[in-house]
Formats: C-alpha cells, structure tokens, sequence
C-alpha cells in the first residue's frame, strides 16, 4: 500500500471516528434537554432559559455560548412551546440582571400571551432583578430561592461627561446639528436643564410601564408597587414576604409546581430551551424538539449612544 493511500485512509477514518463521536453527542445532547427519547409525545414541561443580559436580536449559533438573552431568540422559544400541543405549561427559568426596556418588554409581551393559553411559572436563579424580574411578571405563580437576588424595579441610564478629559488630552470636538437638543447624548458637553428634563421624562415612563406591568402581573394596587419599586434588590426571601414571589422552591419545585398548574400527573417530561453550544441546550427544531439557535447577529450592529435600561448595575 502506497504512503498516499495509507494516509487518505487514516484522514478518512479519523472522519468516521469524528462525525460518529458528534452523532453520539447530538443524541446525548438532546436526551439532556427533553428526556428519553421514549418520551416523546408524553405530556411536558417546557423550560425556556433567560440568561445573562437582556438584548435585542437572535443568540450567537451552536457551538459557543452567546452570555446574553436575546428577544428574538426567547420568543421564538416561547411561540413554540405554545404551539406544541404536548407542551401543557411552561417555566420561564430567569438568571439574569435585566437589561435593555425595549427588548425586556417584548419577551414580557410574549409570556403575557403564552399566559393566556397555558399555565406560566418563573423560576429565579442567582439573579433575576430588574429587567429579569420584568419578563417574569405575568407569570402564573413566581419561585425564588432564598438568597435569589431580585428586585431593582426601576429604569437607569447613564451619560458620561468626557469633555474635560478632551479637553486634557488637547482634543477639540466640532458638533454641526439640527437642533439644541441633538447632541444632548454624546457626552461631549454638560447637559443643560432642557435635557435633563427630557432624558428624566424617559426615564420617568419607563418606570411608570414597569409598574403597570407588576400591578398587572402581580395584582398588585400600583401604589403598593411603587412602595416596593425604589431601585433597590431583595433576596428571594424579602421579595416573598412583598409580594413580589409567591414560593421559595428551585428549579425542580417549579417544573413540579407547573406540572400540577398544566394538569399533569405523574412525572412530566421536560422540554429546555436554552442558548448556547449544542450540549448546553438551545432548544427548537432539529428535528423538532432539539432545535438549534438561529444564524448570529449581524457583525457590526450599532449601538445607540443613548439607551434606557431595566438593568440592576453591579461594580
């Protein structure tokens, strides 16, 4: 046997070894997020993950873990599990410091929608504060561990002043705008009262939203919420004792506490929708219930210079 051919042997085996050994994995891979295959078409439990930040647009693709929530990429998650008539209740399993208002309030929207037709539960990791509070609050029935930490309802934005650090460093800026108010978000100026007050009127919406949406969520006199709603965080325990949770239980106690809500006996079969690589579990359609996240975001997405956040900031 020529060397060549010794050696286009072994490159095509070592394929064989490859895609056998990715095979066996997808299969592993999809048994950690829905159960046994014999599972299939037994009545479940989807968990849809929100995890890390709250942003607009789809998770980065399967094989690295995207770290971020993104809107497009959980409703999608959310219109599926409605539409799978298996599916008979969902827990919105919630890890996260909140995030962008806009993107928070279209997952919120679509768990409102999915509450209409099926029984919703939240589930709280370490953290599900602000914007990660927001998304649960149509829920059903809220779960928190103890020493969750949750809370931080309310609206933050910060505009940097680096005018004198320019100016320190010898840099002269050119503004050429259309009208006052145009550059009141670059920080390359002081900001003048008109634009304080225009930047605090957003502000001040955006935090009148998040407590309708807890009085609504929560049943709750909006008085009562704005009580409760001073920025400040809570453990899960606090949060309890307000109102804002209704049981202290894991993730286990809330796929058990839907299951009962959805009208489930017995042991449900759990269907995860989660972000990330092909082990760590993006839930969708490989075949219908394995699913993999969508094409990553465009490169080069802008961000505003200015933006509204329900977000709880840490050092």
């Amino acid at each position: 046997m020529s060397k060549f051919l010794k050696v286009s042997c072994l490159v095509v085996l070592i394929g064989l070894v490859i895609a056998g050994s990715c095979g066996t994995g997808v299969l592993i891979g999809a048994a950690l997020r829905t159960g046994p295959l014999e599972g299939i078409g037994k009545d479940a439990v989807a968990v849809v993950y929100v995890e890390g930040a709250i942003q607009s647009g789809q998770d980065g693709g399967i094989f690295g873990a995207s770290g971020a929530a993104y809107s497009d990429t959980i409703i999608r998650w959310l219109r599926r599990a409605q539409d799978d008539r298996s599916v008979k209740a969902v827990v919105l399993r919630v890890d996260s410091p909140g995030g962008g208002i806009t993107p928070s309030d279209e997952i919120r929207n679509q768990v409102a929608k999915l509450a209409k037709t099926k029984s919703v539960v939240a589930s709280f990791g370490a953290v599900a504060a602000s914007g990660g509070y927001y998304v649960s609050a149509p829920a059903e029935k809220v779960y928190a561990n103890e020493t969750s930490i949750t809370g931080s309802i309310g609206a933050i934005s910060i505009v940097p002043n680096v005018q004198g650090l320019l100016e320190k460093l010898g840099i002269e800026t050119y503004i050429f705008k259309s009208g006052p108010q145009k550059d009141e978000t670059t920080g390359l100026r002081p900001l003048t009262e008109a634009d304080r007050k225009i930047l605090q009127g957003m502000i001040d919406d955006a935090y009148e939203r998040f407590v309708q949406v807890v009085s609504e969520g929560r049943g709750m006199n909006a008085d009562a919420v704005r009580r409760v709603a001073d920025g400040r965080i809570y453990t899960g325990k606090q949060a309890k004792a307000l109102g804002l949770v209704d049981e202290i239980g894991d993730l286990p106690e809330a796929i058990q506490g839907a299951a009962q809500l959805g009208g489930i006996k017995g042991e449900p079969r759990v269907i995860r929708f989660r972000a990330g690589g092909v082990f760590s579990g993006a839930s969708s359609a490989l075949l219908g219930w394995l699913g993999l996240p969508a094409a990553p975001p465009l490169p080069g997405r802008s961000q505003s210079a200015f933006s509204l956040h329900y977000l709880f900031l840490v050092p």
